[in-house]
Parts: structure tokens; C-alpha cells; sequence
């Protein structure tokens, strides 16, 4: 992860417009990714850095998620540091590849906090994955804020775990409420992904919101995340006539289940989640104009918004990273060093310097958790009682290669 060692300028508030006004005067260009290690343009931490730690899946099924997430993340970082750092210390983090699977998330961020000792740690993307690693950093009682994973469970894990997301049953809800009012649904089927947490709580949540509003689950379905074939429950899911199919599972395999939905003449409305977020998903299906053409998910943000906040978050970005258009995982991820910076500077300097310190990582936690009104990329984030995030969704549609903002639902 690059650390800027611009000279030290206080900030009075790390706010988002703050952070990129320094980061879209062109000091976001991206000089090296660390992958496994800290880079800071290819060298070592600045003197004095405060130490956070990231881990996510910059390798296997999943890879875009952690790419995009850490993008935000340095981008965010760099604009910190630019603008003087937290009480004059830039930032330093630590990002390690756990490959996307549990034992590898169980195994960084012990090395981190073993090797480190950090201030705090951002990650995961994917639920399981931080449910997996929650409890290390709970139990090290070190604040850990997740950016992206939306399973209730991931904060029950400890007073020390946050996220700055919105939540399932919210998601499953809102979805549900769009099928419902929007899409005019009466009847609807499920795909889920059977091992997958995120997977199994959007379906148990949109099931509950769906039948409640009058609706009815007229076939629900499972497959595995190894599975590519779904020929068999998409037949099922045919033979009952559904309106909408409600797939709530990550992009790798949306693709192919849309492809092959298409492939059988099942051509109701694919509906799913913010796993869906990735720039691989419409090329899964088919490429634009595909498989996936005209389908709904919900997700955090709309990167198409005309707010100028978020254009100078699109631009920097776009700057950064080659021209690449972020997604909400990229937002996220930056919004989750915004709140931190911005919550370290309200825990104040530790008297003996130690942002590493027990102490100070206690008082990290509660200005964390005191978070109020933070004006994010993804919207205004509030930090509320159970250490999730209260905000509200959006609805997109898929055109061609872009997703078109549809509606928000709010909580």
C-alpha cells in the first residue's frame, strides 16, 4: 500500500471532501500495490506512521472484490497523508492476500496483529471471511471495520467489530419491497448459494419481506460455489412460472446461472444483491447486451450519481487507476479510512505517542462507535447501537455495460 510522506498539515476534520480534495489534484496516481507486505512507492513506511492492517481476496473467486476494495482504500490513504495525516502521522498499511477462502483470512490477520501490532484493521469484503477473522481481532481488541459485509452476524462478534455497510435483512428487504411495488412480482423463485453465509441470509430475509408484502416463494433452490452447471434447478425454477428470480450470490457465478436461465427460455427478471458488484459480472453472462441485459441488484451506491462529491471520487479515482470506472466496493473501502481517520482524530493523540496501545485502541472503539453523520461516498454514515451502519440502498438496473441507478430504498 503506498504511503504518501507529504509535510504534515492538521486537519480540523478528515471529512470525505477534505480527502479528496487532495487526492484529485493529482497525488492519486497509482505508484504500487502491496500485496503481502507494505509498500510506500516501493519502499518502507515513513518514519512515526500509524500502522492500520487490510486483509482481503486479491487472489481466487473473488479477486475483484479485494482489488477494488483496496484501491479505495489507498486512494483514501494517499489523500490522508497528503493532507497531513492523523495529529501529524501519515498512515501505513499493511494489505495481505487471504486468498478468499476462511482459513486464509484466520491466518492474515493473526499475522498481522502479531507482526504489526496495528491501530486497526479494515477487511472483509466477503462475510463468511469476516466472520471468520472477527473474533482474532475482537479478541486482540483491536478495532476491526468491515467495509462491505452485510451478514448481521459479523458485528455480534465482539464490541471491537464495525461496519460501515448496510445489513441483510435490510437488503433482503429492500429488494423484496422493489420486486413487490416495482417490478409488480406476485411469484417469486430463489437460487441461493447453500455455502455461502451472505448467500443464505439475503434469501431468508427477502423471503421473510417477500411473503409478508403478499408475495409468494414458489420454488426455492441451492447450488454450491464450485457448481457450473444449474441446468437442474433452473428447470425446476421454469416449470413454476415464477415473475422474478431472486439470485443473491457473487458475480462469478451469476454469469453462467443468467446464461443458462436465458439458454432454457426462462426470461423473468434476474434480481440480486450488492454481490453482484463487480466489472467481471456482465462479461460472465454473455457481454453486454447479454444474459444479464435489463436485470436489477441492490447495492451501496450509484457511481452514476450527479452529487460532485461523488464525481471527484469517480474522477481521482478513473485518474488512479488507469481510467477504470469503481464500483461500490472501491466507495466503500474508501469511506472505511474516511470514518477511521476521522475517528482517530476525535479519539485525540495518545499522551505517550503509542497509536498501537491498548489504551488508545480502547478509545479508538468508542469514537468509532460514536460515528455520526459522516458524509461518505456511499452516502451519510451513522454508526448505530448494534456497530452498523444506518444508511440507505439503491436499486440498479443493468444497460449494456453500465448500471443505471433505478430508486434508493431507505431504512
Amino acid at each position: 500500500m503506498f504511503v504518501s510522506s507529504a509535510p504534515a498539515r492538521l486537519l480540523g476534520c478528515l471529512c470525505t471532501a477534505a480527502i479528496l480534495a487532495f487526492v484529485s489534484g493529482g497525488c492519486a496516481n497509482k505508484t504500487s500495490t502491496a500485496v503481502n507486505g507494505i509498500s510506500s512507492g516501493g519502499g518502507a513506511p515513513a518514519a512515526g506512521s500509524i500502522m492500520i492492517g487490510e486483509y482481503g481476496s486479491l487472489t481466487g473467486d473473488k479477486s475483484t472484490f479485494g482489488h477494488s476494495t483496496d484501491n479505495g482504500v489507498e486512494l483514501a490513504v494517499k489523500g490522508v497523508n497528503a493532507a497531513g495525516g492523523v495529529n501529524g502521522h501519515p498512515l501505513a498499511v499493511d494489505v495481505q492476500d487471504d486468498a478468499g477462502t476462511p482459513d486464509g483470512a484466520s491466518s492474515v490477520v493473526k499475522k498481522i496483529i502479531t507482526s504489526d501490532k496495528p491501530t486497526a484493521v479494515i477487511g472483509e469484503v466477503a462475510s463468511t471471511l469476516s466472520i471468520q477473522a472477527a473474533p482474532i481481532c475482537n479478541a486482540a481488541k483491536v478495532p476491526m471495520i468491515s467495509p462491505s459485509s452485510t451478514n448481521p452476524k459479523v458485528t455480534t462478534l465482539g464490541p471491537y467489530i464495525f461496519r460501515i455497510c448496510f445489513i441483510d435483512p435490510f437488503q433482503g428487504t429492500a429488494a423484496a419491497k422493489f420486486a413487490l411495488g416495482t417490478l409488480h412480482a406476485k411469484k417469486a423463485a430463489i437460487l441461493t448459494d447453500a455455502g455461502n453465509d451472505y448467500s443464505i441470509g439475503l434469501t431468508k430475509f427477502f423471503t421473510q419481506s417477500f411473503t409478508q408484502g403478499g408475495g409468494q416463494i414458489v420454488v426455492s433452490q441451492n447450488y454450491g460455489k464450485d457448481d457450473v452447471d444449474f441446468s437442474s434447478q433452473l428447470t425446476q425454477i421454469k416449470a413454476q412460472n415464477p415473475d422474478v428470480l431472486y439470485v443473491p450470490g457473487y458475480y462469478g457465478q451469476v454469469g453462467p446461472i443468467a446464461k443458462q436461465a436465458r439458454a432454457i427460455g426462462l426470461t423473468v427478471p434476474l434480481l440480486g444483491g450488492d454481490g453482484w458488484d463487480s466489472p467481471k459480472l456482465v462479461e460472465g453472462a454473455g457481454g453486454p447486451g447479454g444474459a444479464l441485459e435489463g436485470s436489477y441488484f441492490t447495492n451501496h451506491s450509484s457511481m452514476s450519481n450527479s452529487d460532485p462529491t461523488i464525481q471527484k471520487f469517480v474522477s481521482a479515482y478513473k485518474a488512479g487507476y488507469g481510467g477504470q470506472q469503481p464500483d461500490s466496493l472501491a466507495a466503500l473501502g474508501y469511506d472505511s479510512i474516511g470514518v477511521l481517520a476521522d475517528a482517530m482524530k476525535r479519539a485525540g493523540a495518545p499522551a505517550d505517542g503509542d497509536y498501537s496501545s491498548l489504551a488508545y485502541r480502547a478509545k479508538l472503539r468508542d469514537a468509532i462507535a460514536a460515528t455520526k453523520g459522516y458524509k461518505g461516498i456511499t452516502g451519510t454514515i451513522t454508526i448505530g447501537p448494534d456497530r452498523n451502519a444506518i444508511k440507505p440502498a439503491v436499486v440498479l438496473q443493468i444497460h449494456g455495460a453500465d448500471y443505471k441507478y433505478v430508486t434508493t430504498v431507505n431504512p
